[in-house]
């Protein structure tokens, strides 16, 4: 069994990056720029904004922070994204999930310039995905595809089960995996897939992305399997300094022993979503200059 360390392929994805974006700012005279928009202080949320505060100033990029008060009215949070659209020093704007109830992230995602849709959740960004058209891919798919290629396992041919089906995880991709390249056999399963372990029993590479700790089993899975954890869930542990500890969706313990390749839970998917969020800022710069020299 070996593990796919996520901290081991961030940092080469974080080396590639910092040559990239040496010789952008060389050739450009500028940093590629992210803003993040928080709304409330949720600590979760506030946590995720510094972490991906801290990995721009390490790649030398701009960072701008927006942060609104928890009962902030839609349209103030609608004004700050379309201010963003219309600033031409901004490459990449992401509104933090999730938002206050009385707000319509739907209606948010879609106001965001889909050439600055660094998250890949504009509907724009999701429908080029699907057919096969170049596009910002959401960072957590995007992820989980680079450290399939970090450590050369093959999906063609295979049969991939996921578990979940987001927006933002299980749909997208379910989507890249059968694109010819791929060429994978998806099977997307959910709440409501009867006798889910039938199925997952079936997966050459198992991916989990249900956010329910310790969901999956050694029984739901094959001998040798790749198995991805997707999921972060927080679990009371009165031994941990906190209180609690994370977990993933895999009973990662007892599963392992299974596996061919399986990622850690912390230390898997979790640490490269941030880092895909940085190659997106920086492909979204690259478009937007090659765009202004036209």
């Amino acid at each position: 069994m070996q593990v796919m360390s996520g901290k081991e392929v961030s940092k080469a994805v974080y080396e590639e990056l910092h040559t990239r974006t040496e010789a952008f700012v060389q050739t450009h005279g500028y940093a590629p720029t992210l803003a993040v928009v928080l709304v409330g202080n949720d600590p979760a949320s506030q946590s995720y904004v510094n972490s991906k505060k801290k990995a721009c100033l390490s790649l030398g990029f701009g960072h701008q922070d927006y942060t609104l008060a928890q009962d902030s009215t839609q349209e103030e949070l609608l004004s700050v994204v379309r201010r963003l659209n219309a600033d031409s020093t901004v490459h990449g704007i992401l509104v933090q999930l999730p938002l206050p109830s009385h707000m319509d992230s739907e209606a948010v995602i879609e106001t965001i310039d889909q050439h600055k849709d660094v998250d890949g959740f504009h509907p724009m960004s999701v429908g080029k995905l699907l057919i096969g058209l170049p596009t910002f891919v959401s960072c957590t798919p995007l992820g989980v595809l680079t450290m399939l290629d970090h450590y050369k396992i093959e999906t063609s041919g295979k049969h991939v089960v996921i578990v979940g089906r987001s927006n933002i995880v299980g749909k997208p991709l379910a989507a890249l995996l059968m694109q010819k390249g791929r060429d994978a056999t998806v099977t997307v399963c959910h709440s409501r897939t009867a006798d889910l372990a039938s199925l997952t029993m079936t997966a050459d590479i198992l991916i989990s992305a249900i956010g329910k700790p310790l969901f999956i089993q050694p029984s739901m899975v094959k001998e040798g399997a790749v198995v991805i954890d997707v999921g972060i869930n927080r679990i009371e542990d009165p031994a941990a300094k906190r209180g609690y500890r994370l977990v993933g969706d895999v009973d990662y313990d007892t599963v392992s022993s299974h596996c061919s390749f399986i990622t850690p839970v912390p230390g898997g998917v979790g640490v490269m979503t941030i880092a895909m969020l940085m190659k997106n800022t920086l492909q979204a710069a690259s478009l937007l200059a090659a765009k202004d020299t036209k």
